[in-house]
């Protein structure tokens, strides 16, 4: 779990310059010709200042390109060692995060303890991983956040809420799933805030954690987090909902679906919006924090960012790119309503199956006995 530690330390721009490392020129425990050792530099990074597990993350990352790479020796500094042997030394290291991380998912399960009926669904090894994740794989503050979800799933129950109850808050496309992906196949959620139609803050929440329920149903396989475009034009004060309720719909988002959330680019937002944001970026979290990006029509890295993660021809103008976006409320209402049939289908229940109180089962219905996550103990 070291990778994340090194990112944190030495910054986007300078993990680049690593992955992007260069033969000699990424440096190493260098010697003068008089036999003074110089600090040791990785193209330009002074590892002398990084601890000794940031250091080996940076080798590894060197060595994961091929070109140049360099091990540890606490007695000697940095000493350069062929691409092979050091790719060996990666893929063993690949080998171990992948081991302590199944054994830390597994102990997670251990302390859940059995689970029944919509709880054993959602809890997944990937779930389980993501709430990992979200608290720097420590058990005790993963199993905490997860039972608080479970708890908040069990009475607000997301997966029951249909687009006939929400559809209203769609009619003007202020939010809606996109129909193109980002480069990785993620699935993007659409928003346009100043398209607000609604006074009703209970279900403009509802509305967005239904679209969260149905961006995640129709992730590809294997991928489990989404991208989210956000076009400010037509935004004001006057149209943007209340810091409660911007820190409520925080709260859902960073604490019932963690690491769902892979960028958030804000599309030339206006200065306005900077009187807003100063008080709202308080309420996340590191990660999610960095995963936040501005977007500026006239600022050429940001939206050579932006374009890193999608193509042009799939980007609607409104951000920049070449294709047109056209909002038919009509049949995104048709294409919600077929996914709803999918969502009951996934979550095992009828589709016209009025709700039931108790965790969604009549007193005529058998509850399954809990099965437990992880096989007992030997």
């Amino acid at each position: 779990m070291w990778r994340s530690a090194t990112e944190a330390a030495i910054g986007d721009e300078q993990r680049r310059r690593a992955e992007a490392a260069i033969g000699d020129g990424g440096g190493g425990a260098a010697t003068s010709r008089g036999g003074d050792r110089r600090p040791a530099t990785f193209d330009g990074l002074l590892l002398d200042n990084i601890k000794t597990d940031q250091k080996a993350a940076l080798m590894l990352i060197a060595s994961s390109t091929g070109v140049c790479s360099y091990r540890l020796n606490s007695t000697a500094g940095l000493w350069k060692h062929s691409p092979v042997t050091m790719f060996r030394l990666w893929n063993h290291g690949q080998e171990n995060d992948k081991l302590q991380a199944e054994d830390k998912v597994n102990e997670l399960k251990a302390a859940l303890g059995p689970l029944s009926d919509r709880d054993l669904k959602y809890c997944t090894d990937a779930c389980l991983k993501r709430y990992l994740d979200a608290r720097n794989w420590n058990v005790d503050k993963s199993k905490k956040m997860l039972e608080e979800t479970l708890k908040w799933r069990s009475t607000y129950t997301p997966e029951e809420i249909r687009w006939h109850e929400v559809a209203v808050e769609g009619e003007t496309g202020k939010l809606f799933r996109a129909n193109f992906h980002d480069r990785h196949g993620r699935t993007v959620l659409l928003m346009r805030p100043g398209m607000q139609n609604t006074t009703s803050i209970d279900n403009q929440m509802r509305h967005l954690v239904y679209l969260m329920e149905n961006a995640i149903l129709n992730l590809p396989e294997g991928q489990e987090q989404m991208a989210w475009l956000i076009d400010f034009t037509g935004w004001s004060l006057s149209t943007s909902v209340p810091i409660k309720s911007a820190r409520e719909t925080i709260n859902i988002l960073q604490n019932h679906y963690p690491e769902r959330l892979a960028v958030a680019f804000l599309y030339s937002p206006p200065r306005i919006f900077e009187a807003f944001w100063k008080i709202v970026k308080y309420f996340l979290d590191t990660k999610t924090f960095e995963k936040v990006k501005f977007v500026y029509p006239m600022n050429k890295d940001s939206v050579e960012l932006m374009r890193s993660y999608f193509d042009v021809d799939n980007l609607p103008t409104e951000f920049g790119g070449k294709a047109s976006l056209e909002y038919d409320h009509e049949e995104f209402s048709k294409l919600m309503t077929k996914d709803d049939e999918k969502t009951a289908t996934f979550w095992g229940f009828s589709d016209d199956k009025h709700r039931h109180v108790n965790g969604g089962y009549s007193g005529a219905e058998v509850v399954p006995e809990p099965t437990p996550l992880a096989p007992p103990a030997s």
